[in-house]
């Protein structure tokens, strides 16, 4: 549904993305996950027509995103970070009035309605004003306005920014159902976050952006298997600190050691190993020689939280020349595309 072909975007002398190339399919949800400032929200805009590229295409549902703009706006349904809504409009009003401008007349429009207040649990505040509602609420009827004409791609900035626990997953539910066809046609989700739990609980797929570059595109499970060769081990010793602390970054087999609590006598750590077979052979020894209590040594496998840090880490070394853009000039704000003004 979605192809994305060596895209390279500058503010000025900042490179925002380098030679960016992925592809998002119907049914499946994309998880596009980076720092703040790596370049998800440029990406975004660029697949929604919001920005023209310096170099590269974008082709969404067979339809170049500057060549036909018009066709690729009516297949797209689009949540910013910041929703755009209308905070003197009551909420059922403003659904109306989206619905409207997307071409929805008559009983589809109030079909459609109907359908998104009650996807979006908003049928408690319908005839609220948008600015009177909670970030939560704002945040649900954003996505609604997205939905309200039953587009084939969503496209989703930072999801569940402002929900609470059961909100979020009512909502990662949905996005789901959304993606399967669960009650009707399956659609293309992309969704930026930095958020690891969100990618883990959501994506089916895993596009990692920093500094403007993929530095991994995949399923979550083959990721974490790329960047973790072997699982980190837990271990919670009741020793000295620094006893443990200096034996431990002795041993060969170790080639990280982060502390992860303290309790009492006890210290907990988790080991990243260079070689899972001998580690467990040093730490045996080690433990034995040394006298130490044990109250936990287990395994640990690598979490996608993990994966992302590594491999984020590892690009800080082969970053581009120019700097990471700051947030709010990844966003756009106060600049022009190309074209003309950035799409509201």
């Amino acid at each position: 549904m979605i192809e994305v072909k060596n895209v390279t975007m500058h503010y000025g002398p900042v490179r925002a993305l380098d030679s960016v190339s992925f592809t998002a399919l119907t049914g499946r949800v994309l998880g596009l996950l980076g720092p703040n400032g790596a370049g998800k929200t440029t990406t975004m805009n660029i697949i929604a027509g919001h920005l023209v590229p310096d170099a590269g295409t974008v082709a969404v549902g067979g339809h170049d995103v500057l060549e036909n703009p018009v066709e690729v706006r009516k297949l797209i349904g689009y949540l910013p970070e910041r929703e755009p809504l209308y905070p003197d409009m009551e909420v059922a009003e403003f659904l109306r009035f989206v619905g409207k401008a997307r071409g929805l007349r008559g009983e589809l429009l109030k079909t459609r309605t109907q359908w998104v207040l009650d996807a979006c649990s908003l049928r408690g505040v319908y005839r609220k004003l948008v600015g009177d509602l909670s970030r939560g609420y704002r945040q649900r009827v954003g996505l609604a306005q997205a939905l309200i004409h039953d587009p084939g791609v969503l496209i989703l900035d930072e999801l569940t920014s402002g929900l609470d626990p059961l909100q979020t997953s009512e909502i990662r539910k949905l996005v789901r159902d959304l993606a399967t066809g669960a009650g009707g046609a399956g659609k293309c989700i992309i969704f930026s976050t930095h958020v690891m739990q969100e990618a883990q609980a959501v994506s089916d797929h895993v596009v990692i952006i920093n500094h403007g570059r993929i530095i991994a595109d995949g399923e979550p499970d083959e990721i974490k298997a790329h960047a973790s060769a072997a699982a980190s081990i837990l271990l919670t010793v009741e020793a000295d600190r620094k006893e443990v602390e200096d034996a431990l970054r002795a041993l060969a087999s170790v080639q990280g050691l982060d502390l992860i609590g303290r309790e009492l006598a006890a210290v907990s750590y988790r080991i990243t190993p260079a070689d899972s077979g001998e580690l467990r052979r040093e730490l045996a020894e080690t433990i034995k020689a040394k006298g130490w209590l044990v109250t936990e040594l287990t395994p640990s496998k690598p979490s996608l939280e993990d994966a992302f840090l590594t491999l984020t880490r590892a690009a800080e070394g082969d970053s581009p020349a120019s700097s990471p853009l700051p947030e709010s000039e990844e966003k756009g704000e106060g600049e022009t595309a190309k074209g003309g003004e950035v799409a509201q």
